[in-house]
């Protein structure tokens, strides 16, 4: 089990792991070695996350999310198998985390009549002083 909040806890059959070679710079290591790991959740069908969870995690994934709702993470920075694996890991559950706060609705208000006086009198000394610059005019 995977635990990401103290609701919600993902199990292991859940999350697909294939290791793959990385791409970039690293030397034989990287030709030799399959170090990169591609993490594949299925949020859609996943019954460990509620509804409204999975909704959001899916907005949030935005491209790294297929069209039949797969989440696919690419860890590839470390030279190990394990780094990789424990990253992946971790992106998924901040994204979970992330994903399984509620949003807070915004209450429109309304600017006080005192801060609208404000505002007023300020607007009007500026006002006055932009119409005390003008100076002679040519004319005269």
């Amino acid at each position: 089990m995977l635990r990401i909040t103290d609701t919600i806890s993902i199990d292991e059959d859940e999350i697909e792991e294939s290791f793959v070679r990385s791409s970039g710079p690293g030397g034989q290591n990287v030709n030799k070695l399959s170090t990169a790991v591609q993490l594949r959740f299925d949020v859609r069908r996943s019954p460990s996350l509620p509804n409204d969870v999975a909704i959001r995690l899916m907005r949030l994934a935005g491209k790294r999310l297929t069209k039949e709702g797969v989440l696919v993470i690419i860890a590839q920075t470390a030279r190990t198998q394990e780094r990789n694996r424990a990253e992946a890991r971790e992106r998924l559950v901040d994204l979970i985390r992330e994903a399984s706060v509620k949003p807070v609705k915004r209450v429109a208000t309304k600017p006080t009549k005192a801060s609208k006086t404000r505002r007023l009198e300020g607007k009007k000394i500026r006002s006055d002083i932009k119409k005390m610059r003008g100076g002679r005019s040519f004319h005269d």
